[in-house]
């Protein structure tokens, strides 16, 4: 069936396409996110299809697009069935621990040599989308050609720029004016071309990823401080009592856990109780804007690395230090993950619808960039302040030895970038223009 008739079809069947979606998390369970589509959109001829193909979501389709942004957040972040998320953060930290680390890293490469099979052998049955070119060869070509009209006068009526018809969403707008440049008809004596002239849509192509840009931004802060729970989260725990009810000792890095736990938890929660009460204060269908949901994880984010100081600097000033219990960082991984539920699968929807139609594909890879971007900020970070606090003889906030340090404060330096990280997204937020 062709992509048109597809989304007619799902156009007339909006209750099919909202039942689907509200039983959608009783049919996930022990499921991939490729399977739950498999088995619960695609008959239906939901949203997800629209992600293979990069095009626009049929009307009436909203929740299932809100759905699917859930499971496949969850699938990205956990690398592993929904059932079992807990297997990389207990069993092959236990066997890394007590085995050996040849065996711990040996486990995780059969999983993704198992899951590469799977991959490959369902290339039959998945949607292809010949490409149109690079989508970065669309953004430069507007920049160049911008840059060698710079000398050249805006027309007073907007109207006369190249193709002004076919401007994205059928509007042009004045923001970064200076790309309208690259949509200026020459005179029929100049030579023209894609790098020279340009039509009003492609411009604002590059104009919708750059209203995008500090939302992306702030999300580089948001993903350093969840990269705590791999890094200097791991470390403090490594200097706490393990034991939990006698005997049992958990390994610092099956802390994670809680975070994962918390995501399974909230998913639905969030659905079930938080969607209909928001709804009711704000009118939105979805219970809270994409760029809302956002804001609430990073205001999270700042709760979790200051009850990670507090936690700290009670165990610096305890008698034995190494006697507090590991249990006390379990508020601070389950508040990150509330974090994650909210600002992952927000921004994740929040990238994908508003990007071009022709960039879909890009607006989703900037989600994932955002997350790698954070995780490298992370490092520098951690890197930069145990430099730069270790001179003069001292040890600094992160020594090799935390009983030394000052881990807390570290905590409170991400707390308080975090703060003024909120109040940067809020401004951008509400600046923000589609």
């Amino acid at each position: 069936m062709r992509q048109k008739d597809m989304h007619a079809k799902a156009a007339r069947q909006p209750n099919a396409c909202t039942y689907v979606c509200s039983h959608m998390n009783v049919h996930v369970r022990g499921l991939t996110v490729n399977y739950v589509y498999k088995f619960c959109c695609k008959p239906f001829n939901c949203f997800p299809p629209c992600i293979a193909s990069g095009t626009r979501r049929p009307e009436g389709c909203f929740r299932c697009a809100d759905e699917w942004f859930k499971l496949y957040g969850s699938d990205i972040n956990y690398g592993t069935l929904l059932l079992f998320p807990e297997l990389a953060a207990t069993v092959v930290v236990w066997v890394q621990d007590n085995v050996g680390w040849t065996v711990g890293f040996a486990i995780p490469t059969v999983l993704m040599a198992f899951g590469l099979a799977v991959f490959v052998a369902g290339g039959k049955v998945y949607r292809y989308k010949r490409t149109d070119g690079s989508p970065f060869t669309r953004v430069f070509q507007v920049v160049v050609a911008a840059v060698r009209n710079c000398r050249l006068e805006l027309p007073d009526d907007v109207s006369a720029l190249h193709e002004y018809g076919g401007a994205v969403g059928g509007h042009h707008t004045s923001q970064f004016g200076f790309f309208d440049k690259a949509a200026i008809v020459l005179p029929s004596s100049e030579k023209e071309g894609p790098w020279r002239l340009c039509s009003v849509a492609q411009v604002e192509e590059l104009k919708m990823l750059l209203r995008m840009a500090p939302v992306w931004a702030s999300l580089l802060v948001f993903f350093a401080v969840t990269a705590q729970m791999s890094s200097t989260l791991v470390e403090q725990g490594a200097v706490m009592d393990n034991r939990v009810g006698g005997a049992f000792t958990v390994p610092p890095a099956a802390m994670s856990t809680f975070d994962v736990v918390t995501v399974l938890v909230c998913v639905p929660v969030y659905d079930a109780v938080l969607v209909p009460l928001a709804r009711r204060v704000t009118g939105e269908d979805r219970g809270l804007t994409q760029l809302q949901r956002i804001g609430v994880g990073l205001a999270l984010s700042a709760a979790g690395m200051a009850y990670a100081a507090s936690v700290e600097a009670r165990r610096l000033v305890a008698a034995e230090p190494a006697k507090m219990r590991i249990m006390w960082q379990a508020p601070c991984y389950s508040v990150l993950g509330v974090a994650e539920v909210f600002t992952s699968i927000g921004m994740l929807e929040f990238f994908y619808d508003h990007s071009p139609d022709s960039m879909k594909s890009l607006g989703t890879a900037l989600a994932q960039l955002a997350i790698a971007g954070g995780n490298y900020l992370n490092s520098a970070l951690v890197g930069a302040v145990a430099s730069a606090t270790a001179g003069g003889g001292k040890t600094g906030w992160i020594p090799d030895n935390l009983d030394e340090g000052h881990l807390d404060y570290f905590f409170w330096f991400m707390a308080a970038l975090s703060v003024i990280n909120l109040l940067h997204f809020i401004h951008c937020s509400t600046k923000y223009k589609t």
